[in-house]
């Protein structure tokens, strides 16, 4: 349908899983794509997948946690497409342990990548949407911000605080002409999920009342339905895409 026809969008932990899923699903539609991550070989070999695609993409290794990393690469982005319509803000890390066995750096990496690496994005790329009078930013969340997961401490509090940053920016931004959303993914199948022993597969799918693990896939069409235009009138939401989990 092309439904991002002309768009730049930046996606962030875009070299795999969710991330990647989008990417494919963002080329398909049209969009031009900058994908950003700190794994560089899965990026290019991404890259040399999309050749044969229509659209355009590019790769750029930045640690989200870097804050002047940002800064620079969102300028070169502007500075190549001459505008930014589209923030995905995917990556994060996971470093789980329960409470009286985490260390303070495993929890201090997490909230690095997942909450300040948002807020690094969003303030970047915000300014430029701003500035045009448009865009469109949607934060992952995750389903364990609403209901808790037992060793993620540090993951969960990452998340939730993401369901906060995504309310205030919808305020703050949505008089701009910025909307921002959130997805909240519940169990996916992914490569590394899909890697788990069959036991930790089948206990999380009992949690789940349609039965199965969601695909990455069907996580990338939300974040499409909340990039497009079909969603104009949506902002500051939540977006739980979970099979209708149990808590």
């Amino acid at each position: 349908m092309n439904r991002l026809q002309d768009r730049i969008a930046i996606i962030t932990g875009g070299a795999a899983g969710l991330g990647r899923a989008a990417v494919e699903k963002f080329v398909s539609e049209g969009a031009t794509v900058s994908i950003w991550d700190l794994g560089e070989e899965q990026g290019k070999t991404l890259l040399d997948e999309l050749n044969t695609a229509d659209g355009q993409a590019e790769f750029r290794r930045i640690d989200v946690a870097d804050t002047a990393a940002v800064k620079a690469a969102v300028d070169a982005v502007k500075a190549k497409f001459g505008r930014i319509d589209i923030l995905i803000n995917n990556a994060g890390i996971t470093r789980d342990a329960t409470l009286m066995k985490m260390e303070e750096e495993h929890f201090d990496q997490v909230i690095a990548v997942n909450l300040k690496g948002v807020f690094n994005c969003g303030q970047a790329v915000g300014r430029v949407m701003v500035e045009q009078g448009n865009g469109a930013i949607i934060n992952t969340s995750s389903v364990v911000a609403l209901y808790g997961n037992f060793g993620q401490t540090n993951y969960v509090a990452s998340k939730a605080g993401v369901i906060g940053i995504t309310k205030v920016w919808a305020r703050e931004l949505g008089r701009k002409g910025v909307r921002v959303n959130a997805v909240a993914p519940g169990f996916i199948g992914t490569d590394m999920v899909m890697a788990m022993p069959e036991k930790v597969r089948d206990m999380m799918c009992s949690r789940v009342p349609v039965g199965r693990l969601g695909l990455p896939a069907e996580i990338a069409d939300a974040y499409l339905f909340l990039a497009s235009d079909e969603s104009s009138y949506i902002n500051g939401t939540v977006l739980s895409v979970d099979g209708g989990v149990i808590s």
